[in-house]
């Protein structure tokens, strides 16, 4: 095996699949539990990350990319960071007004690029795994309907990126819940790795895109996992308020 088809190898999207699957599940079932906007957020996003995934594996080990396949991962996978970031906006703002309308923003770009990839002809000599992850298949870079993927990507790591920021300052200076400003650190390195990679991927260098996204995807999992609720920084709380007073 050489080093462009070990790094291009489907198991590690299929790896990437999994992780994201398990998260997938885990939003779902808090979202069941406390019905936030943002957990179902980012459950869609993390979703489309892990479908993208399933297809990047699927594509690989048979050595062929089916043009109506491509056709939903590249949207897939171009649109994932536009819901986790919308995930982060509705957990940030009061205003739910502001997370509605960049849901709506988002949805009116799906059926754009929904509409953009399903009727424009694809570069079928870029459709060939290891190089198609990157956009190139749907023609030279800064046209439609390839351009539409900044339409996500760069409000979506914007706020993912400044979200977490926020939050790892707004929780540092309170030892009970310090744990998550640690867990945002972990959500912007993940966040970085998929935006880099992601770049990377469109400027044609695709070799190590895969192992990228199972990277990110541990970590955004290990980061969002660590956060969890504030719960665990109550808890703390009351523990040591109740040891105070056994001592008094």
């Amino acid at each position: 095996m050489g080093t462009e088809q070990f790094w291009s190898h489907w198991g590690w999207p299929a790896a990437t699949a999994a992780l994201g699957f398990v998260y997938v599940g885990l939003l779902v079932r808090q979202w069941i539990a406390r019905r936030k906007a943002h957990q179902l957020a980012w459950a869609v996003g993390f979703l489309f990350y892990a479908v993208a995934a399933v297809f990047e594996a699927y594509s690989e080990a048979g050595g062929n990319w089916d043009p109506f396949i491509y056709r939903i991962y590249i949207v897939l996978a171009a649109s994932l960071v536009g819901f986790l970031g919308l995930g982060t906006l509705y957990l940030i703002t009061k205003k739910r007004w502001i997370g509605h309308a960049y849901l709506i923003f988002n949805l009116i770009g799906l059926a754009i690029f929904f509409y953009g990839v399903f009727t424009t002809d694809l570069v079928m000599d870029k459709l060939v795994p290891g190089i198609t992850v990157g956009g190139q298949a749907l023609g030279e870079s800064m046209t439609f309907p390839r351009m539409m993927s900044f339409w996500f990507n760069i409000p979506g790591s914007l706020l993912l990126l400044g979200g977490s920021a926020w939050s790892a300052i707004k929780f540092w200076p309170k030892p009970e819940y310090r744990y998550r400003s640690w867990a945002n650190v972990l959500i912007f390195i993940g966040t970085l790795l998929i935006a880099g990679a992601g770049s990377m991927a469109r400027v044609g260098t695709s070799v190590g895109l895969y192992p990228a996204e199972m990277v990110a995807s541990a970590v955004l999992l290990a980061g969002f996992l660590m956060a969890g609720t504030l719960e665990k920084g109550a808890k703390t709380i009351r523990a040591k308020r109740i040891a105070r007073s056994a001592e008094e």
